[in-house]
């Protein structure tokens, strides 16, 4: 079956390299492509966050402590002005 295919030039550019390279027909290089693809469809891995905590995770959160004026004080230095 004929189709139209929209690639991208340097996508395209690579498949011809690889079919006259190994010296096949570049139709042979779509499918097997393709083929590949599809023959072992595995979901998206989901990215997992690498763990960069230090200290001890179960222990209470400093800033539990202060008040919001305090914690704005403490960030922004000085004393609230409201």
């Amino acid at each position: 079956m004929k189709t139209t295919l929209d690639l991208h030039d340097e996508l395209l550019s690579r498949a011809k390299h690889h079919a006259r390279i190994t010296g096949r027909p570049l139709r042979a290089v779509v499918e097997e492509g393709l083929r590949r693809v599809l023959q072992d469809p595995k979901p998206n891995r989901t990215y997992v966050m690498p763990d960069v905590r230090f200290g001890d995770a179960d222990a209470a959160n400093p800033l539990d402590a202060y008040s919001w004026p305090e914690l704005r004080a403490e960030i922004y230095g000085g004393t609230d002005s409201n």
